[in-house]
Formats: structure tokens, sequence, C-alpha cells
């Protein structure tokens, strides 16, 4: 299997070697046979070559079966070309996985009102159209963005939100704007349907009504299927209910393929301070591991993740003083700990 590992810009620089050392561990120790497969895009590249990622590296990640991603810096100059975006759409990533589900022992790091045990959350955000469409023309006077919603790709979404939810609590809350944006009636009628197809009750709500919702009675909610933009902002915030971004990770998913990054971006304000939590990296490569059915390797991320926000061991976003580097070490050390405390038990 080859893993493509993407750093990207900022601190995904920082955080992606973290979350690499662990999948080093699992590759090593289990004989996993993975290939690393190192590419390199984004603002640094851009500025180096005038392309931020060439059709030489979209074919470079489309021979590898999973990619696990930094983050990517975007400014706005017309010659530069959303790095994320054409992955997405060229690899068919068309479903954005992020999970909303508080790690166990952050209570014991963090003291606010937002947190709730029994929050369990997964947004799934369609991933190639809406108003991430791509179709624009900008002029001094007048810009435009077309929104794109088609029956195909509701349809897809809505199937795969709908099996989720299936394989859960059965519960899955359509969040649209259709009472303003009309092209929303398509997008819910159609996820409407779909989730009957898969024997899913849906409900829905208007988007800012959930936004609302979700952070006061987060308890109610379980899988969430909505549009490009809405998902991108619903589930940023949502992040709130995890106590910090840096503990966000997500997947994109495609029907062969997929990748794995953090929510949080490049932060150009506190790179290079070596102070990025690296926890929303390596709970993304947890996610790559579930994607893989390797549960039991998922199952130690998660736990040594939960040990080191526990005791504390956690960088300044969560309260504590440790560095990138030194959180990243002590979660590795704590997956060998429960690794080895397994192997004898078995």
């Amino acid at each position: 299997m080859r893993i493509a590992i993407v750093e990207g810009d900022g601190i995904g620089k920082e955080v992606i070697p973290e979350a690499v050392s662990i999948l080093d561990y699992f590759n090593e120790k289990r004989g996993l046979g993975f290939e690393k497969v190192p590419v390199e895009v984004g603002l640094g590249k851009w500025e180096k070559t005038g392309e931020a990622i060439s059709d030489a590296d979209i074919a470079l990640l489309n021979s590898c079966d999973a990619v696990l991603f930094g983050a990517i810096t975007t400014v706005s100059a017309p010659s530069y070309k959303s790095v994320v975006l054409r992955i997405r759409k060229e690899l068919d990533f068309f479903a954005n996985v992020r999970p909303i589900h508080p790690i166990p022992g952050i209570e014991k790091c963090l003291d606010y009102g937002f947190l709730k045990p029994d929050t369990d959350i997964v947004i799934v955000r369609e991933n190639t159209e809406g108003l991430y469409s791509g179709i624009e023309e900008l002029g001094d006077e007048r810009s435009t963005t077309l929104r794109v919603i088609t029956k195909k790709a509701s349809e897809r979404i809505a199937a795969f939100a709908s099996e989720l939810a299936s394989s859960r609590k059965n519960k899955l809350t359509i969040v649209h704007k259709s009472n303003v944006i009309k092209s929303d009636k398509l997008f819910l009628d159609t996820c409407k349907k779909t989730a009957l197809d898969y024997f899913v009750e849906p409900n829905d709500l208007l988007v800012d009504a959930f936004s609302y919702d979700m952070l006061i009675h987060p308890e109610k909610y379980d899988v969430v299927v909505t549009t490009n933009l809405f998902g991108d902002i619903l589930s940023d915030t949502g992040a709130v209910l995890l106590g910090s971004i840096g503990l966000a990770p997500s997947a994109n998913i495609g029907d062969k393929k997929a990748l794995f990054e953090p929510v949080h971006g490049s932060a150009p304000d506190i790179a290079g301070k070596g102070i990025a939590n690296p926890m929303a990296a390596i709970l993304s490569l947890k996610m790559m591991f579930e994607w893989l059915k390797m549960n039991k390797e998922a199952e130690l991320i998660e736990k040594a993740v939960s040990i080191s926000v526990s005791e504390k061991k956690v960088t300044p976003d969560l309260g504590g003083n440790l560095s990138t580097r030194e959180v990243g070490k002590f979660i590795l050390e704590q997956v060998k700990i429960l690794d080895s405390k397994a192997d004898k038990k078995s």
C-alpha cells in the first residue's frame, strides 16, 4: 500500500511528522509494508515554481491508496489555484467526514461550558460542488461565484451519510437553507428520498438554527449531512465542542481512495514556534486506520491521545506548555506502552 505524505505549508510541516512517527511505528512493528510517498504542494512550491500543484503531483497522489495531508496556505493571487479543491475534484473525494466527539479525559484538561462527554456528531459534507465549484468571474466592480447543486452529487453524499447513519443510531439531520437559497430545495428533497431508501428517517433544519442548536444541545444530533460551504463552517464551529480546533480530524473519502487531514489550517501566525497541537493530525491518522479496517491500531491511538489530555501533556491551546514535538513524542510512547500491554494479554 502506498501512502502519500503531504506536509504542505505552515504548521503542516510540524504536525504531520508527529503522525508519521506513529505510522512508522506500526509499519515496522506489524510489518505492514506501507510505502510512504512524499509529495510537495502548496504555497512554498508555488513560490519556487509558480505552480502550487502540478499535473505530475496529481498523478503521484492518484498512484497512492491514501493521503496523509497537513495544511495549505492559500493566497489571493490570480495565478494561485486552490490545492485542496483541485485534489478533491480530480481524485473525486466526494465525502468530507468530520467527527465531533470529545476525547475522553479532555474535561481534566479544560473546564468550560461547551464540553459535553455525550457529544457524538459526524458532519458529512458534500465535497465537490456548491459554492466551492470553482466557477467564478472576478472583477473590480462585481465578482460572481456559481453555486452548483446537482441531483447526482446530492444522491451520492446522501447515500454515504445514510449508510453511516444506519450503522449508528439511524438518525440523520439534513442541514440546508432552502427557504432563501432555492437551489437547496434540490439538495433537501434528494437527501430525504435517498435516506428513506436506506430505511433512515431523516429530519431537517435550516443552517442558522442548526448552528445554534448544535452548540447548545449537541446530544440531539448524530449524523449530519449538508452542502460544501455549510459543512466547512459548521464543522469548524463544532470544534468548540471538542475544546480546540487542534483536536479536530477529518477524512475526505472517495470510492477507492481517501485523504486524511486535520481540520485546522496552516496557521502562519504560529508556524515555526513549535506550539501547534499535533493531536488533530494524529487523530486523522487514526481515521485512516479505521478506513483501512485496522481498528486495533485506531483504538491504541485514541487511547494514547486520551492519556495525553488526561495528564495535561498538551500544547498551549489546551492550557499546557509542551511543544509540538514533546506532545507527539509522549503520544508515541503511550502507543508503544499500550501496544505492549495488549501483546502480553493476547
